[in-house]
Parts: C-alpha cells; structure tokens; sequence
C-alpha cells in the first residue's frame, strides 16, 4: 500500500466532490463485492464526521469492510483487537518514567489515530469500552490532567458479533449512541460469493488496496457536507420522527438529540454523496433505520419473527409521520 499518498490544497479543489467520492466508493466496492448500499452507508458515515458500527455474525465481511475503508484513506491507521483482557491504557496509552529526561513520558496508545479499527469491540468489558467515549464524542482524551486531541480525522470503525454470541458483552446506551450508524452487511448473493472465491486465489484483495483520499481531501468534502442545504420543513419533519420515538408505547428509550443532530448529518451527507446540495425527505427516511435503531429501547423482547422491533417501530413511525411536500 502506498502510504506516501498525499494531495496538496490545490489538488483537492481541482478534483470534484463527485470524484473523490467515486473513487473512494469504487475502492471499497472492489474488494466487498455485491455490497453498494453498504458501502454507501459507510462512506455517507465517513463525510458525516460520525462512527460507524457493522454489527453481524462472523464471516460475512465486518473487518474486511472497515479494512477496506480504511485502506482507501492515506491516514494514520490502527487496529485494535478486543479481548476480554483489554485494558483502557492498552488503548489511550500510558505515563512512562524516563531516567534521562528525569521526567514522565506520555507513551500514546494506539486510539491516537486518524483511523482507528475496534475489531469485536463487544469482547471487551464495560471499562474498556467506556474508554471509548470521550474520543468518539469530542475527539479528544483526558489523561494526567491534559487533553490531548484526536485527528483530524478521526473516525471509528468498530464490528461486533451479535450480542448473543458467547463470550460478549452488550454495548452500554451511552456507548451505542456515539455511533453515527449501525450497518449489517448479510450474507452476498451467490453470483458475488462465486467472485469472491475466484478472487481469492492469490491472496486477500483488500490488502492490494492502495489509498484514494488523502486526509486533505476527506476534511474538505467533510466541510462540504455541511454546506448542504436541509429546508426548515425537512428539519422540523426531522424532530417529529425524534420526537414520535420518545413517545411510542413500544419503546422504552427514543431518540437523544445526538440521534437528532446524526440523521441531520447523515442525510447532508448522503445529499452529497448522491451529487447533490440540498436534503430530501427521501434521505432521511432511508437513514432512519441505520441512524436511530441502534440508538433505541424496546419494552419488550425480540419478535417471533426474529427481526430488530425498533427497525418495526421506526417502520410504523415513518408510515405515520406526515411527509413535508
């Protein structure tokens, strides 16, 4: 991978928002094939400034997207693998004394990265996940009395197998909702899964990748993004959605203004994703789901039929809500 990959401020305006995020789309589209609405979401999470959380069962391409993604960045780049063991200084870093110096030494961890992976973030235990949240929310950590800042960029990518699944520990409300989105990437199509084995056969596609955006390019479409327009009637249908949450009977916690201020981001993203400048309501009915659903308490249990009853909630609030024309 070539991670000399730098573009000056003069390339980044000579290049188009719509080129820059064709490439980085195509990129990731290379290696996690039969998968566009997935990679959409994840590169609409990206320009939105948000985190991404891809939650499903093992095998069917949660690191390899977060990989992907950030193989097609020239940042910094750190993964960290979660285990029960993990400690928070294994992940912010440590006061280490140098004789020399005569003095402490901050060692930084491996968050203090542009791009930070937390492969199976749900195997750690509570303390360590909640060393997450400080950086995820203000892109900073707090450590000896200082503040040291995170990025820019920063983005988490976070997988996690279904709770269920031994060995887990389920991700606290506070930690769940500094997540931008949550995405489930399914199992492919058969005509993709036959590319995948061809492709396969000298060796892992993803690590081939070579960078498309440097962190010039991804902060100026970020500053993009929210120069997208969002009419007033979009944002008041908006809070309506965040609001009707709050009060259904089936949902025990509704949407947080966060929640409120993600899909607000997320649909200007996805606008300019799309070669657009203004938000449609389109947009922020197809984010509901990826935005709201993790973020949300049901009163009850799981359905019979297996699926997510806040993804139902938020289906039957959409239907409900008036559409602004």
């Amino acid at each position: 991978m070539n991670l000399n990959f730098v573009a000056d401020e003069t390339d980044v305006l000579s290049r188009s928002p719509g080129a820059l995020i064709s490439a980085l789309r195509e990129n990731v589209a290379g290696v996690l094939l039969g998968k566009p609405e997935v990679v959409q979401l994840a590169v609409v999470a990206l320009l939105a400034e948000g985190h991404l959380l891809i939650e499903d069962s093992p095998g069917v391409g949660k690191t390899l997207l977060a990989k992907a993604l950030a193989r097609s960045l020239a940042c910094s780049f750190h993964r960290i693998q979660f285990t029960p063991d993990l400690l928070p200084s294994d992940l912010l870093g440590v006061s280490v004394y140098n004789q020399a110096a005569g003095a402490f030494v901050f060692q930084p961890g491996p968050l203090f990265a542009q791009v930070v992976l937390a492969d199976e973030i749900n195997r750690a235990t509570p303390r360590t996940q909640s060393a997450l949240l400080e950086a995820m929310s203000e892109h900073q950590v707090s450590l000896d009395g200082e503040t040291r800042p995170l990025g820019p960029p920063f983005f988490v990518l976070a997988t996690q197998n279904p709770f269920e699944f031994e060995g887990t520990y389920p991700l606290p409300e506070s930690q769940l909702d500094r997540f931008l989105m949550r995405l489930r990437i399914g199992y492919p199509a058969r005509e993709a899964e036959l590319r995948v084995l061809t492709g396969h056969r000298d060796g892992e596609p993803v690590d081939r990748l070579d960078p498309v955006l440097s962190a010039v390019e991804l902060t100026h479409l970020q500053e993009r993004t929210r120069q997208v327009r969002v009419d007033n009637r979009l944002a008041d249908y908006l809070l309506n959605l965040i609001d009707a949450t709050r009060v259904h009977p089936e949902l025990y916690l509704g949407g947080s203004t966060r929640a409120a201020l993600g899909l607000y981001r997320a649909a200007q993203a996805l606008a300019l994703v799309e070669g657009r400048d203004y938000v449609t309501p389109d947009d922020v009915k197809r984010l509901a789901r990826p935005v709201l659903a993790h973020r949300l308490l049901p009163r009850g249990a799981r359905s019979a039929g297996g699926g997510d009853p806040c993804e139902e909630v938020l289906d039957d609030i959409l239907s409900r809500t008036p559409v602004p024309t």
